[in-house]
């Protein structure tokens, strides 16, 4: 835990109470700060006063002598409308933040030497944050993963000189952190989202560039319009950025040609690392994946060879494009984290030969999308509510069955893919669904999954398939 210092004997409101609230409680309490916390759910409230969080209803408290409102990333700042909570706390004139600036605020006061590590973006997030973290700890270091990666980020260990912090911040999380500060920030592209809390899209981009316009060095995504413009943008302004790409050549940079991974000086480019045959690295999204971790680890004093040994030993984020296990020429994919058709197209443009598992309670818009993708898939097997809508926009274009229950689509691609004379194909959950009509979540389905795939005959696992680590 990062007990929060720079609060010590200052009363301190604090509302919503996940997770991250809890923890940003603890941590409060542990640095000496009068916390008053609550929560809409009155559960909550109730969990959290058995557990010694002192709690009051915000509406009746003395805003006047309140320092500062510590809010939950997921609790509304702007919009739709604020939440009734920032409405007092303005009326007050007090800040309003969140956890992220409270350990950017004990860094400041501790150790403001120790290397930090932030990463956002549309997609992408946590694997680059997960590369950069293990390209970290292979090496030796002591590095810190947490943020929106799952790890709420006052319970990592606290700074110190030598001690790294890699960190995954989303909007929510950025917009609560006004003196964010990382040692290298990175950007790695801006496509429409959450814009239900940002309004619009250009308020959206402006809270992600708050990140690397606050970083000793910036590395910024140039592939989509908003990249291109905040880097231009920051470099105008006095920063250090460094850009990176998977779709076009660098003058200065680091770009991807296929799987290797070019380092560009002033219109000079060298190859820096190669991902073939890493296959949690597979395809482009991952090239710029590998770019972004690869700048970042250089800019905080990690050697080349480094870099590339962490690369090869990368066992990939668990449930995202992650190879699980193998029989002959056939490897096992488990991508549940792919919930809706933009997060399946990675998986499915990163192999040629497909049998595809998905299916579950469907999103807007279907797998309509992925029509461009549907000559790379042998066969389909759908599962779930989705099932009959699925099948009816495959068509003809793939073949398919409906196999109702992930059980037995994992036999039956299995079995079909073992007849399969190609190099290489893949047996791939990549749902394009979200997993409520049949599991809890897509954690649950993706271990599911990996423990049909252990159950087959003569499966040579990757992972664990008790712990889906590797």
């Amino acid at each position: 835990m990062i007990p929060v210092t720079t609060l010590r004997d200052k009363k301190v409101a604090l509302f919503g109470l996940g997770g991250s609230g809890f923890a940003t409680a603890r941590a409060l309490m542990a640095g000496g700060a009068d916390v008053t916390a609550w929560d809409d759910n009155p559960d909550s409230v109730m969990k959290a006063a058995a557990e010694g969080i002192p709690t009051a209803d915000l509406r009746q408290i003395d805003w006047s002598v309140i320092s500062v409102l510590v809010l939950s990333p997921g609790v509304p700042l702007t919009h739709p409308r604020p939440h009734w909570t920032v409405d007092l706390a303005h009326a007050a004139g007090i800040d309003i933040i969140g956890d992220v600036e409270l350990f950017v605020r004990e860094r400041r006061a501790h150790a403001p030497g120790c290397p930090f590590i932030a990463i956002t973006g549309t997609n992408g997030k946590s694997t680059t944050t997960a590369l950069v973290a293990h390209i970290l700890r292979s090496s030796g270091r002591d590095a810190q993963l947490g943020g929106n990666i799952g790890t709420a980020i006052l319970t990592l260990e606290p700074p110190k000189a030598g001690r790294f912090y890699v960190v995954e911040c989303s909007s929510y999380q950025i917009d609560l952190a006004p003196t964010l500060n990382p040692s290298a920030g990175i950007l790695l592209n801006l496509t429409p989202d959450h814009l239900d809390r940002h309004g619009t899209m250009q308020h959206y981009a402006h809270i992600k560039e708050r990140l690397v316009a606050g970083s000793d060095i910036a590395i910024v995504g140039v592939d989509d319009s908003f990249g291109a413009l905040i880097a231009d943008r920051l470099e105008r302004a006095g920063s250090k950025v460094t850009r990176i790409s998977r779709r076009q050549v660098l003058a200065n940079g680091f770009y991807a040609e296929g799987s290797r991974i070019i380092m560009a000086r002033g219109g000079t480019g060298s190859e820096i690392a190669n991902l073939d045959g890493i296959q949690t690295l597979r395809g482009s999204h991952n090239a710029q994946n590998a770019a972004a971790a690869i700048a970042a680890c250089l800019a905080v004093g990690v050697s080349a060879a480094e870099i590339t040994a962490g690369l090869k030993s990368f066992p990939g984020l668990k449930h995202r494009m992650q190879p699980v296990g193998r029989r002959g020429r056939v490897v096992f994919v488990n991508d549940s984290k792919a919930t809706n058709a933009d997060a399946a197209a990675p998986a499915l443009s990163s192999y040629d030969r497909i049998y595809w598992i998905a299916g579950g309670l469907p999103k807007e818009g279907g797998i309509t999308s992925l029509a461009p993708l549907f000559p790379r898939i042998a066969k389909a097997y759908l599962i779930g509510e989705a099932a009959p809508a699925f099948a009816a926009t495959l068509g003809d274009a793939v073949p398919y069955e409906i196999s109702g229950v992930l059980e037995r689509a994992v036999m039956h691609a299995a079995d079909d893919a073992s007849k399969d004379d190609s190099p290489l194909s893949a047996v791939m959950l990549s749902p394009a669904c979200a997993s409520f009509d049949q599991y809890k979540n897509f954690e649950v389905r993706g271990d599911a999954f990996v423990s049909h795939v252990a159950a087959l005959d003569g499966i040579t696992m990757l992972i664990d398939s008790a712990t889906g680590d590797k």
